[in-house]
C-alpha cells in the first residue's frame, strides 16, 4: 500500500515537473542564463524592470484584495498564524545551521538567515501561475501571508547576530558597563532598518493593492482586470527573463560561496517547503494554498532582505546571500521546488 502510495505520488511530480519545465515562464529564464553565458548584449532597461517589478507586486494585491471580498477574517486565521510562525522559525534554525555547520560568523550568518526566513514575491507569483495554468484553485488571502511574512525574519535574523556579537550590528554600539559584551542599539539605527523594511516598495505595493483590491471589490477589480489579471502571466515572463540575466551574472560566484552554501540554498528550502505545504494542509488550506505556502517558506527575499542588510549589516558579504538566493534558491524553487511542493502537497491530500 504504502509503495503503491510512493509510486503515485513520483507519477505526479514527474507531470507536474515536465510542463513545468516547458512552460513559457521557465523557458524565458532559461534563456536569460544562456544569453548571459553567451554574452550576449541583450539587457533588460532598468526602468523597464523597475516598472515590471511595480506591476507584479500591485497586480498581487490588488487579485488578492478583490478576492477578499465577502471572506470571513476566522477563515484564514490558522493559516496566518502558521505563515507567521514559519517566517520566525525558519530564520533561528537557519542561523544555527550557518554557525554550527557552515562554521559562518555571527554577521554572514545573520545576514544569509534574514534572506531564507524572508520571502520572494516573484517566487510567489510564479506558484500562482503554475497553479493558474493547472486551474488548482487556492484561497484568496495568500497574498496576506506573503505580507506577514517578508518582515518578521529579517528582524529576528538581525536580533540574533546582536545578541552573538560583541561587535555592534550596523549602528549598535558597546555598553559602557559591560566593556562590548551587552550591545545596545543605537535608537536611529534600528529606526532606519524599520522604516526602510515597512516603507518598502514591496509591503506599500502588496498591502496598499489589497487595500484598494479589497474596498472596491470583485466589481471594482472587474474595471482594471484587462490590465492587472490577463496580461499577468506575459509581464511574469519578461520579469523572469530579466532573473535568468541577473542569475547568469551571479553563477560565476559560485566558486566563491563554497560547497556548504551551495547545498543550504537548495536542501534548507527544499525542506522549509515541505514543512510549509504540511503546515498549509494541517491548517485547513486547500492544495493550492498548501503548495503556495510551501512556496513561500522554501523562498529567499532578494529585493527587502538585502536593502535592509545593506544597511543593518554592512559588513556581511553580499557574495554569499545574494549568489545563494539568485544563482541557487531562486532557480531551483522556479523550475524543481514548485512542482515538487505540489506534487507532495498532492499526495498528502491523497489525490491520486
Amino acid at each position: 500500500m504504502f509503495r503503491n502510495s510512493i509510486n503515485l505520488g513520483a507519477m505526479d511530480l514527474l507531470q507536474s515537473l515536465v510542463p513545468s519545465l516547458l512552460s513559457p515562464m521557465v523557458l524565458a529564464f532559461g534563456l536569460g542564463i544562456i544569453a548571459t553565458l553567451v554574452r550576449s548584449d541583450l539587457k533588460i532597461p532598468e526602468p523597464l524592470y523597475a516598472a515590471l517589478t511595480i506591476y507584479l507586486l500591485f497586480a498581487i494585491g490588488l487579485k488578492g484584495g478583490a478576492k477578499l471580498d465577502g471572506v470571513a477574517p476566522a477563515t484564514f486565521a490558522w493559516p496566518l498564524m502558521a505563515a507567521l510562525g514559519l517566517c520566525l522559525a525558519i530564520p533561528v534554525w537557519s542561523y544555527g545551521v550557518l554557525r554550527r555547520l557552515g562554521g559562518f560568523n555571527p554577521t554572514n550568518a545573520g545576514a544569509v538567515a534574514a534572506h531564507y526566513g524572508s520571502v520572494s514575491v516573484v517566487t510567489f507569483g510564479a506558484c500562482l501561475a503554475f497553479l493558474d495554468s493547472r486551474q488548482v484553485a487556492h484561497e484568496p488571502f495568500l497574498p496576506a501571508l506573503v505580507a506577514v511574512m517578508e518582515v518578521p525574519a529579517i528582524l529576528v535574523a538581525l536580533y540574533l547576530v546582536r545578541r552573538s556579537e560583541p561587535v555592534p550590528v550596523g549602528q549598535l554600539v558597546p555598553s559602557p558597563q559591560a566593556m562590548g559584551i551587552t550591545p545596545v542599539a543605537v535608537p536611529g539605527a534600528w529606526t532606519k532598518v524599520l522604516h526602510e523594511l515597512f516603507t518598502s516598495k514591496g509591503i506599500v505595493l502588496l498591502i496598499g493593492g489589497m487595500g484598494i483590491g479589497l474596498l472596491s471589490g470583485k466589481s471594482g477589480f472587474e474595471q482594471v482586470a484587462p490590465l492587472f489579471d490577463v496580461p499577468f502571466k506575459g509581464v511574469l515572463t519578461l520579469f523572469l527573463l530579466e532573473m535568468g540575466l541577473v542569475t547568469g551574472r551571479r553563477l560565476r560566484d559560485l566558486k566563491t560561496v563554497g560547497p556548504f552554501l551551495c547545498g543550504f540554498a537548495i536542501i534548507m528550502p527544499l525542506l522549509h517547503g515541505l514543512l510549509g505545504v504540511a503546515l498549509g494542509l494541517w491548517t485547513g488550506l486547500g492544495i493550492g494554498g498548501a503548495t503556495a505556502l510551501g512556496t513561500l517558506a522554501a523562498s529567499a527575499s532578494y529585493i527587502a532582505a538585502p536593502a535592509a542588510v545593506r544597511i543593518a549589516l554592512p559588513e556581511a558579504n553580499p557574495a554569499l546571500y545574494l549568489t545563494g538566493t539568485l544563482a541557487i534558491t531562486f532557480p531551483f524553487n522556479v523550475v524543481v521546488g514548485i512542482p515538487v511542493y505540489f506534487a507532495f502537497a498532492r499526495w498528502m491530500a491523497g489525490v491520486g
